[in-house]
């Protein structure tokens, strides 16, 4: 694996364009997202300076832009007030700050570990929930700022709880810039947006206007950021936080993960290339652990700022590397800039944000696709919403995949079938036929098709019980390319149970993994070598043969005394 991402001059013009270009759309998101969070302004611009360098440097897809994003600072915002409210502005920061970098420690291991494959494989429905839940939950913890007011503690249901208290002491100059930044954002002509980003115009017109027209009137503002490169946050752990930190790092870094490869996907449509999900998830992970070492919030893959920077010509990881630099060089020179805008303008454009996360056209069409899809996708955005995110991924995955055993077990079911005479179950050749016929209803072919999944073995262990007297068992594994635990036990049994009744029972096809399988169950070695075939007509010649030599050598019956394949061919051609 290669250290760096894919970063050359070829395209310099257009690297370089598009990375300044992804710079002005990252500014006003990242003061938002900062704000928002709960550790301030300063820490949101930090975040996307080098969470965003850091990915660019070492991460595996070239055109991605990161940055704080939505659904990473809800979650961030919930692991502030959280720490905050119980150890104190400084240490709560503090461990807030290391839970990034515990994000970023997991990020590489997964990368690592080669799971990022795996990330993003999970039902639409799931992802569609999870995002529309985190949507929601922005968009409510901006309810008290829009309003010109302060957060209410106690995150969503705190903020519902307190909402009548809120309509009650409604400041409406706040409420006007706030409402002014979205009408901006949501009426801004595609012409216009297409040169200028619609959150740049909304925060620069929402400044001026609360300055000129409201210059006189006490609004809460971001205030001046400190200039001047951000100090080392050494980690800061307290045993009895511990496990609490612990499953916010892993919340908080599996949602990284999903949000930089979804955006990964995003990039590689638009730009026809493909990215390494293993080397993206460990340039996320350096980048989340150098913005907790110096007070930045968490970020990942940003799907506006990525599609940006494509558009506007940005085609290797320099693009990226462009922006970080031209980011941090305006928070170092041009940080005073910032002291005058309203927070409610900041509220405004993550408000929008917010809305801009749910997935509204799944919403509006998943009862037409499937009510069961539908139910699944409610129900983890109630669980997002009003529990948490990992129980909400963690049941609607269950409940979806269980559901998609199901189908797919019904539908494998189908492609177990037992015959005895040549009828259209499946595909036979003419000879295979007349060996059947000739069989007389003595010789039983057990024929499986299709990957054997565990749901399965009800339906082997039903046509099993269901087999009608016979002499000789031919179990056709030839179309099965996986076999799981539960179906290869159940076909042991069958097996097991004809042998026992003293049956001949013969193995067509399997070889690979199946073969392997039943050697460490041990079925092969119960059988004669000269049992295992590779051809099925082969195989029923041969049962014939077999049938043909009990009936003139009865006392050759039993599987004790099965006669050689020589033996058999010679007494076939006699008879």
């Amino acid at each position: 694996m290669k250290v760096f991402n894919r970063i050359n001059f070829n395209n310099l013009q257009g690297d370089i364009f598009g990375g300044l270009t992804a710079t002005v759309i990252a500014l006003p998101m990242a003061l938002a997202f900062g704000v928002a969070s709960g550790a301030g302004a300063q820490a949101g611009l930090y975040g996307a300076v080098l969470v965003g360098l850091f990915a660019a440097i070492f991460g595996g897809t070239p055109t991605l832009i990161s940055e704080p994003t939505g659904p990473m600072t809800v979650i961030m915002t919930a692991v502030i007030a959280s720490l905050v409210g119980e150890y104190g502005p400084e240490q709560g920061l503090g461990m807030a700050f290391t839970v990034v970098m515990m994000a970023g420690v997991f990020q590489i291991l997964f990368g690592v570990l080669k799971l990022g494959k795996y990330v993003t494989l999970m039902p639409y429905t799931v992802i569609s929930g999870f995002m529309s839940g985190i949507g929601l939950i922005m968009i409510i913890l901006q309810l008290g700022p829009f309003l010109g007011q302060a957060s209410p503690k106690g995150g969503v249901v705190g903020t519902i709880t307190s909402l009548p208290d809120l309509l009650a002491n409604i400041q409406p100059t706040e409420l006007g810039l706030a409402a002014l930044t979205v009408a901006i954002l949501f009426l801004t002509p595609s012409k216009i947006k297409r040169k200028v980003p619609p959150q740049l115009i909304a925060l620069v017109v929402g400044t001026i206007v609360s300055v000129t027209l409201f210059g006189g009137t006490d609004l809460r503002r971001i205030g001046e950021i400190p200039s001047g490169l951000p100090s080392l946050q050494f980690p800061v752990v307290t045993f009895e936080a511990l496990r609490t930190m612990v499953v916010d790092a892993l919340v908080l870094g599996m949602l990284g993960c999903i949000d930089a490869l979804l955006t990964s996907v995003v990039a590689d449509s638009l730009t026809r290339t493909q990215h390494d999900s293993n080397k993206e998830l460990i340039g996320q992970g350096l980048g989340n652990i150098m913005s907790g070492l110096f007070g930045g919030i968490a970020g990942a893959g940003a799907t506006m700022g990525t599609v940006i920077n494509i558009q506007t010509g940005g085609r290797t990881a320099l693009s990226g590397i462009v922006r970080a630099v031209a980011l941090l060089c305006v928070v170092l020179f041009a940080g005073g800039l910032t002291q005058n805008i309203p927070l409610a303008v900041l509220a405004g454009i993550a408000l929008k944000v917010g809305i801009d996360i749910i997935d509204w056209g799944f919403l509006k069409q998943a009862h037409k696709v499937s009510m069961k899809a539908a139910l699944i996708m409610y129900g983890v955005i109630g669980l997002t919403v009003f529990v948490d995110l990992i129980t909400a991924v963690g049941v609607g995955v269950f409940i979806a995949n269980i559901l998609t055993i199901d189908r797919l077990s019904e539908l494998q079911s189908n492609d177990v079938k037992t015959i005895t005479d040549a009828d259209d179950a499946i595909l036979l050749n003419d000879e295979e036929k007349e060996l059947l016929d000739r069989g007389n209803n003595r010789v039983l072919l057990f024929h499986l098709s299709g990957p054997m999944i565990f749901g399965v073995a009800k339906a082997i262990s039903r046509e099993h019980t269901a087999m009608e007297d016979h002499d000789i068992l031919i179990v056709d594994l030839t179309d099965v390319p996986v076999m799981g635990v539960t179906s290869s036990l159940a076909i042991q049994n069958a097996i097991q149970d004809a042998l026992d009744e003293g049956r001949q029972v013969m193995i067509v096809g399997a070889s690979g993994k199946v073969k392997r399988r039943l050697e460490k169950l041990g079925v092969l070695a119960a059988l004669p070598p000269n049992h295992l075939f590779v051809d099925r007509t082969e195989a029923l010649r041969q049962a014939i043969a077999l049938l043909e030599y009990q009936q003139y050598e009865p006392e050759s019956n039993g599987a004790a005394s099965v006669p050689s394949s020589t033996d058999l061919s010679h007494s076939s051609m006699n008879n």
